[in-house]
């Protein structure tokens, strides 16, 4: 049996969808010895600020990876499409005398699941869609501009396209169900969600063992991720830290495409630090040296169905959390997730509030951490994909 993986990121690039796929595709190696993999992704390119080493072909006795070297980018839409040009086209270009019996694509951007659906009908084999983020909800909020409005009808083509192939699709978020029954009612679900890898969580314990005192007498909120729109951390940070005062250092890690609006921002402000995207060793870290983990989505109706892959992280360290989230996240926190405070998107006011009720101290997550290990969820998702083409 042949499986041919599409992700535009895989390891080592720093991002949930890099450590999602790399961990099914060991969990599916491991699963059925008969299955050999070609992988299809991109050589690290996540953050501009942050490069790592990788070849651009591997191969292993049941597994080939393929990495595709893209233009030079920023996180600019332009710059995306540019970047996945390249990467869909490679890929027809690599795949064009190779057999495959199943055609998995893990998809946020919703083009590598189209990319995944091409291949599939010209080859008429089953295909498999991994979705991340409902791209179309995205694009309509964050480009609320008529000019748009040929895009957004394109997209829409490209989604009914996409999943008129699709034999299965897994739902990352449950929150994405009401919006795929009322298009595509037809479609059989998985759920199989993002979780906490044995690595990280081993590091976790080995950094607190080591950990030493705070280099600063104020507590540290820490976020670390992406610095995009979807996240609004520029209209969320500063009016935060004003409130905050000297008790308190906000720290930033990461990159993205309004790190440079938050950096305006906070040019000032002598309670934020911004520091650029780490390698997960030396996260791990900081995550273990923090006060508060801070966690932050844009006010913008597409993000109330989503499920952040940086809560299961974050609720692993035992830390408090302060998440600024609404929907289905916020409702996932609050139920799962003790000495965490949800208030609702670029409030300040409520953050504050929220802040004031946390206990600074670890919790006993292990409940939490059980049911949600990467290992265990990797496991029955690649069962899952396996039993398409038995």
């Amino acid at each position: 049996m042949k499986i041919l993986i599409l992700s535009f990121y895989f390891k080592p690039d720093l991002c949930a969808g890099s450590f999602r796929t790399t961990a099914l595709v060991d969990s599916m190696l491991l699963e059925d010895q008969k299955i050999k993999i070609d992988v299809l992704t991109t050589m690290p390119n996540r953050y501009s600020s942050y490069t790592a080493e990788a070849e651009e072909f591997e191969r292993d006795e049941r597994i080939n990876i393929f990495r595709i070297e893209l233009p030079s980018h920023k996180s600019g839409m332009l710059d995306q499409a540019k970047s996945f040009l390249r990467f869909y086209l490679e890929v027809l270009r690599i795949v064009k005398d190779r057999k495959y019996d199943l055609i998995f694509a893990t998809s946020s951007r919703l083009f590598t699941a189209f990319l995944g659906a091409r291949i599939s009908r010209r080859l008429r084999v089953p295909l498999y869609l991994d979705i991340r983020d409902i791209f179309i909800d995205t694009i309509n909020d964050v480009l609320n501009n008529r000019l748009y409005k040929p895009l957004i009808l394109v997209i829409k083509i490209i989604e009914k396209y996409t999943f008129s192939r699709v034999q299965k699709v897994n739902l990352v978020s449950r929150g994405f169900l009401s919006y795929f029954e009322e298009r595509f009612n037809s479609l059989n679900y998985d759920f199989f969600t993002n979780g906490i890898d044995d690595e990280f969580l081993l590091g976790t314990k080995r950094y607190a063992e080591l950990s030493s005192e705070q280099s600063t007498k104020k507590k540290v909120i820490l976020y670390a991720g992406n610095i995009g729109e979807g996240q609004g951390l520029h209209r969320v940070v500063p009016k935060l830290a004003l409130k905050v005062g000297d008790d308190f250092m906000i720290r930033v890690i990461g990159d993205g495409g309004r790190r440079k609006a938050l950096e305006n921002a906070v040019e000032n402000l002598n309670n934020v630090e911004l520091l650029p995207p780490m390698t997960r060793e030396n996260l791990t870290k900081e995550y273990v040296n923090a006060d508060v983990l801070f966690l932050h989505l844009n006010d913008y109706s597409a993000f109330e169905k989503v499920l952040p892959s940086k809560v299961f992280e974050y609720a692993a360290i035992g830390k408090p959390i302060l998440a600024g989230v609404s929907g289905y996240a916020a409702t996932f926190i609050n139920e799962n997730i003790s000495n965490a405070g949800v208030f609702y998107p670029c409030d300040e006011v409520a953050a504050i509030q929220q802040l004031s009720k946390l206990n600074f101290c670890n919790v006993d997550r292990a409940n939490f951490v059980e049911k949600y290990r990467r290992k265990s969820i990797m496991k029955n998702m690649a069962n899952s994909i396996i039993s398409e083409v038995k």
